[in-house]
């Protein structure tokens, strides 16, 4: 296979569709969510992203990054409003679905009702969850980061709820999300189901890793 070169001046001459899904790209596999919020006037919101990163364990931390509010962003208009959001997993019997929700919707228009999923509400918890998902989490914001170099923000919020089966969750708290038949998404616009390999012990100098339970 041959190897392909691009210098940085050839990146930014690409054409922007085309740039945006090979950089895009090259992150890799990430998670497919569904992002569910609510504005004042109780229209509901659905937006379906691949770049939530995990930020800490204790406390529980969640980041998105943000494009630029340049335009109507109503999924971060709604968090900035509430407080509080919901990220639910993607799985294969929905993606389809799921990826819908990037479509251009008006504001009035709610991603749930255009798309098939069901908005669910649990625990007086303000913004809904997508009733479909077998991994969800309740979030409240907690900051907001303006990122300078390119306009973008990363929004993160900590976990005030999390609903997910109780068989895929194992006795070290491990969560085999492909149990729960959860997606990745790379580039822009390809999903892929998920196979477990195996999991390796703590590695530690000088000694050997040992398999771990799935």
């Amino acid at each position: 296979m041959g190897e392909k070169s691009f210098s940085r001046k050839e990146i930014e001459g690409l054409d922007n569709r085309y740039r945006a899904q090979l950089i895009n790209s090259l992150s890799g596999a990430k998670s497919a969510n569904l992002i569910g919020s609510i504005n004042q006037e109780k229209q509901t919101n659905l937006a379906v992203i691949s770049s939530v990163i995990h930020l800490g364990s204790n406390p529980a931390l969640f980041g998105f990054i943000q494009r630029p509010t340049t335009v109507e962003r109503h999924t971060f208009e709604n968090i900035i409003q509430t407080g509080f959001y919901t990220l639910n997993h993607i799985h294969t019997d929905m993606y389809k679905a799921a990826h819908q929700t990037s479509a251009r919707y008006e504001r009035e228009q709610s991603e749930f009702d255009a798309v098939g999923l069901t908005e669910e509400y649990k625990e007086a918890f303000v913004s809904p969850y997508v009733k479909e998902s077998h991994i969800k989490l309740g979030l409240q914001l907690e900051e907001v980061v303006d990122l300078k170099i390119n306009g973008t923000k990363l929004v993160i919020g900590s976990v005030q709820h999390l609903y997910l089966p109780e068989g895929i969750i194992k006795s070290d708290g491990y969560v085999n999300l492909a149990q729960a038949n959860a997606v990745a998404v790379t580039g822009l616009d390809a999903y892929n189901s998920l196979t477990a390999l195996e999991r390796l012990s703590y590695a530690k100098p000088d000694q050997p890793l040992i398999n771990m339970e799935l």
